[in-house]
Parts: C-alpha cells; structure tokens; sequence
C-alpha cells in the first residue's frame, strides 16, 4: 500500500515571510510521509526569505523546487507554482502556516482509500507568532460546521481551512485556477467551484495550524474578506434565503469580532494601569 499511495504537490507562495517561512517549510519536509514535493513561488522578497528558501532547498534537493521573481499577487503565485507541479494530489500552503505532525501520510491514505473523493479537508487551529494556539472559540466553531459536508452550509459561511485542504489533480483541470482578481477569498471561491462538481471528503483530524499575527492580511483586513466571501457567495447562488443567511452571518461575525476587540482593548488598558501605578 505504501508504494501505492499518492504524491502530494504543495505549493507554498511568499513574500517577505523571512520570520515564518522556515517553520513553514520544516513543517513540509520533516513529515513522516516523503512522497511529496514543494514548490516555493517567492515574490522578489528583499528581507531574507530567499536566504532560508536557498538553504532548505539545497538542503532537500528531492523535494523542494522554487523561484524568486515578482508576480501579480498571491492567486498569481499559486496558479504559476500549480503549472509546475506533478503530483496526484494538490494543495498550497501560505509560508506563515504550518503542517501538523503526520498531516500529509493521512491525507495521501484517505485519498487512496476514497477513490472516488475529489477533494477533502480537515480541521486546522489557530497560532500566534510564537506558535502558540489562540482563538479557541473560532476553531470550535468551524469544527462544528466541519464535520459533515454541505454545499449549501458552505454557501452561507466559509468554515474550511484553507491550508488543510487538499484537492484532487483531475478536479484542478475540471474547475480551473485560482481567480488573480481575488486577495482575501481566492481559496473560498476555489472551494465553492469544487463545490459544485464533487462533493468533499471530510477528514475529522487536525492536519494544520493558521498563524495569525498582526501584519498578516487576514488580521489587517478580515472586514475586508467576509465582504468578499459575500459577494463570491451571490455568484454561485440565487437563492435568497441562502445570501440573506450569509449576510447575516458576516454582520454577525463582524459584530463579534469588534466586540472581542473592545474587550481586549480595555483588558490591555487596565493592566497597563496597574503597572503604572
């Protein structure tokens, strides 16, 4: 069976990402599960990240293929590291995530023993800089929408990971390349084109974790993105319950986060208070 099982394609887009990227990486290559190659599509970085992609990359000289020159975004990174690929099996990591301990052997196992699966995902948590696991209530709400899939629930709120979702090499060419005119939801508009051929497998374990820190684009600009996954939403349906449903739930979500952020504001406040005084 080992010999049989799938080679997975990752392609892991950058620029700038010289604090994260080697974690990155080392979460690709020190896997338990070889049969795997890594295209890294550098944007022109200027602070470093080239250094550490050259090492690894002489380093694993198997597995790691990669290319600094400037493109037009990130769907553009992906869609240029996807046309050098060749394995069965696809997925792209963004160079401040990490995979999960054994991630890869168990998404190459289910897709072997689920033929007929085009794409799948799991479940992935939420880190800091220092990898240290933060906005617990967020993953138990997206674990809670993951678990069985359902094209219509997706329609309404995005609750897949991106980074522990993988996809089928004959589903690529049925649905096409990422959309370069998306930023923030180029992975939600992907998802919902998988959508609409295949249905996805579910695999109920952790296989990644989503870094978050403050300069990363889903920290700056996360208004920015549920307004975008609305708008991607309307394109895939015309039912009006589903859009006001996904309206709702993005205003709500909003509404969550600024809350969470006054809190966290006047908890900061306060303790800084104390050590003033």
């Amino acid at each position: 069976m080992v010999n049989d099982l799938p080679r997975i394609s990752i392609v892991m887009p950058c620029l700038n990402c010289v604090d994260y990227i080697e974690r990155s990486i080392r979460s690709c290559v020190e896997q338990d599960y070889q049969n795997i190659e890594l295209f890294i599509k550098d944007g022109g970085s200027t602070d470093g990240t080239v250094d550490v992609i050259k090492f690894y990359a002489q380093k694993y000289p198997k597995i790691i293929k990669w290319i600094s020159v400037k493109d037009k975004g990130q769907s553009d990174a992906i869609n240029f590291g996807m046309k050098k690929v060749s394995g069965e099996i696809c997925t792209y990591l963004n160079a401040d995530d990490v995979y999960k301990k054994g991630a890869l052997k168990q998404v190459a196992e289910y897709f072997y023993q689920h033929p007929n699966v085009f794409w799948l995902y799991g479940k992935a948590d939420i880190i800091d800089a220092e990898d240290k696991t933060i906005r617990k209530w967020v993953t138990l709400y997206k674990n809670f929408w993951l678990k069985n899939y359902s094209y219509t629930n997706l329609l309404v709120l995005n609750y897949i990971s991106q980074m522990a979702c993988f996809w089928r090499k004959e589903a690529a060419k049925e649905v096409g390349k990422f959309d370069r005119d998306e930023h923030y939801v180029m992975d939600y508009d992907y998802w919902l084109r998988l959508g609409q051929k295949f249905k996805a497998g579910v695999l109920d374990l952790y296989l990644a974790s989503f870094r978050i820190v403050p300069t990363a684009k889903s920290a700056t600009g996360f208004i920015n993105q549920f307004q975008d996954e609305y708008e991607v939403a309307k394109k895939y349906t015309r039912n009006s319950v589903i859009i006001f449903l996904h309206n709702l739930h993005y205003k709500l979500i909003i509404f969550i986060y600024y809350i969470l952020k006054v809190l966290q504001n006047f908890s900061s406040k306060g303790f800084n208070e104390k050590i003033n005084q």
